[in-house]
């Protein structure tokens, strides 16, 4: 298998977990074995499989490990394209109230979260719409992305193919990456792009992906990230959100945030009370109660989680600024040379 930063693979067998959550809003967690290469191969062998690969990459088009991989992308400039796009016909499927009928009513009148403010529905439907929005191939955004997101947490400056084993160490179920994205479509690709692009959640992004490594307490990482994206998604059909979205004017900064926060939480979760895959059903079930219940307290974690992690390099704040405000545009694309000097 060919391909700068790829991981040191050794194989592990998931065993599947129950569906969880309301109407599935959250799915089994189930990720196969990994592949090995076969071992004694010669220098000359080598070289010419690599050959090979090579010209099967050309074919390809996009997403292989050529000398001149597709460039990284912003998380601004991939919203972009989505909002430039239209998305006509998953806008349209996406519009309607989260809640249904009376309960909604109900619900509001028993002093439960306002509803979205008009300016931010379109806003929200962008969001909806992005969450049907299947991976394609033909593109090339979108490969923009998958490239990027291998590229940051593998540290590494070349590309990859876009089939092959090397999602699954990543922690998606298969060779193919968009097998996984259903019901959530490119949002959950985008909510890691956002994850691991933003100078503030890079470093703890690259943490929790290196728990998710680890001999015994490892975990499908893109698959959980999925299973986080739909446990916001739905928090924000059910206009749990509403209130967080209405006082900072914004969806996307929200629901991002919220999904930053919302894993930082699994991740504590987890390194506390030494969690393995088969405990990923009841944290998730927890992670989806706190999400929905109290999404504010878990955005106050993370910024004092991020608060905390300046503090070294930066100056005291001041009264006046001792609060982070966060955007609904991450920052901008960490440069990928400078990353892999950590290596």
């Amino acid at each position: 298998m060919s391909g700068a930063g790829a991981l040191e693979r050794r194989p592990r067998v998931f065993p599947p977990l129950p569906a969880l959550g309301q109407d599935g809003v959250l799915q089994a967690l189930v990720l196969g074995a990994g592949q090995c290469s076969a071992p004694g191969i010669s220098e000359e062998q080598r070289r010419a499989q690599e050959e090979w690969e090579a010209l099967e990459e050309i074919q390809s088009g996009l997403g292989g490990t050529s000398p001149v991989p597709p460039p990284p992308i912003s998380f601004a400039e991939a919203l972009q394209h989505f909002q430039s796009s239209g998305l006509p016909q998953s806008r349209r499927k996406a519009r309607g109230p989260g809640r249904r009928g009376a309960l909604a009513v109900l619900l509001r009148c028993l002093g439960g979260s306002p509803r979205l403010r008009p300016q931010l529905r379109g806003e929200q439907e962008l969001v909806l719409a992005m969450a049907q929005c299947a991976l394609d191939d033909s593109e090339r955004v979108h490969m923009r992305i998958l490239q990027t997101i291998y590229r940051q947490l593998t540290r590494s400056r070349r590309g990859c193919p876009r089939y092959g084993t090397h999602w699954e160490e990543l922690g998606f179920q298969g060779v193919d990456p968009g097998t996984d994205l259903r019901g959530t479509g490119m949002l959950g690709l985008m909510q890691i792009l956002f994850f691991v692009l933003d100078s503030r959640t890079l470093p703890l992004a690259r943490e929790i992906f290196q728990l998710s490594q680890h001999e015994t307490q490892n975990f499908p990482f893109c698959i959980m990230s999925v299973n986080i994206t739909r446990i916001v998604v739905q928090a924000l059909r059910e206009e749990r959100l509403s209130r967080e979205c209405n006082r900072r004017q914004q969806v996307i900064g929200v629901l991002n945030d919220l999904y930053a926060a919302a894993f930082l939480r699994l991740f504590r979760l987890w390194k506390r009370q030494r969690g393995t895959v088969a405990d990923a059903g009841s944290f998730l079930k927890e992670l989806e109660l706190s999400t929905k219940k109290k999404p504010r307290q878990l955005l106050r974690s993370l910024e004092a989680y991020v608060s905390h992690g300046l503090r070294p390099s930066s100056p005291p704040p001041s009264s006046s600024s001792s609060q982070i405000h966060f955007t609904s545009i991450c920052d901008p694309v960490v440069e990928l040379e400078r990353d892999s000097r950590l290596i």
